[in-house]
């Protein structure tokens, strides 16, 4: 079947998971890819798979982008190559221990990772996509995102950061012809959890999705338009009716007065 070219798309975090499968789909769907993880010799065996099935140019960048130079190389990259049409921004890594438990260096090396690459890499892409007329940014947050007192809390925020990025991406480029999609993932059968130290195998089955059918469902969300996937939600009036409770805050967000159950 012929496939219009659809540009080139950057997977980071392309190796295993969800990234992969991302880098799957989208060579099915017209875009040549390039992909970014830690790991060259994997990331090289994927590579050579989907060339070999799909016939798409794939490339490969080998960086750690929790490091400020592996970073650097990928915003480079990225702000370089005028054919890069769309961005996944997928590394990032999680926990599930409580804060006590923590050790800081690594939350603070899971910022790193999930909100300051992600936010640098959105930085690098966005404005050629803008002067280019076509873009799309397709961040992967997390269903703890909407229920922080889930798995560990630096965690939970920093995949809150994703999701008030992302909308707000949207209210600032949906004029510009840039699509915008945060993906909001439970429980997903990846090496995610060996990483968080909560194997897949202690979750209940009926809470795991697998990663074909959650990068599925979250292409076809991003065909129609949404800017929010949560892809295991039955009912999308659950979330319209939680974002209508939000927009109903609004107007006393900030008054001149504080609010009389708080006055002396």
């Amino acid at each position: 079947m012929n496939v219009k070219h659809k540009g080139t798309a950057v997977v980071t975090g392309a190796s295993t998971g969800i990234g992969e499968q991302y880098a799957e789909r989208l060579a099915e769907r017209g875009y040549d890819l390039i992909l970014v993880a830690r790991n060259r010799t994997k990331l090289a065996e994927v590579a050579s798979r989907i060339s070999d099935r799909t016939g798409r140019s794939v490339e490969i960048a080998a960086a750690d982008i929790a490091t400020p130079e592996g970073l650097l190389r990928i915003e480079q990259m990225i702000k370089q190559d005028a054919s890069i049409t769309l961005l996944v921004n997928n590394a990032g890594i999680g926990a599930a221990t409580p804060l006590l438990q923590s050790n800081v260096d690594e939350m603070t090396h899971m910022i790193a990772l999930n909100v300051t690459a992600l936010t640098r890499l959105t930085y690098a892409a966005v404005p050629g996509f803008v002067e280019r007329e076509e873009g799309t940014v397709i961040n992967i947050a997390s269903a703890v995102a909407l229920a922080p007192d889930i798995l560990n809390g630096v965690y939970a925020g920093t995949k809150s950061f994703v999701v008030s990025l992302t909308q707000s991406l949207h209210h600032e480029l949906h004029d510009k012809n840039i699509r915008v999609q945060a993906v909001l993932p439970g429980v997903t059968e990846t090496p995610f959890w060996d990483t968080a130290r909560l194997p897949i195998s202690n979750l209940p089955k009926e809470m795991v999705m697998s990663v074909t059918d959650l990068v599925n469902a979250a292409l076809v969300a991003l065909d129609k338009g949404e800017i929010i996937t949560i892809p295991s939600l039955p009912d999308l009036t659950d979330w319209d009716a939680f974002e209508r409770a939000r927009e109903a805050l609004r107007p006393n967000l900030s008054l001149t007065k504080p609010a009389t159950r708080l006055q002396a």
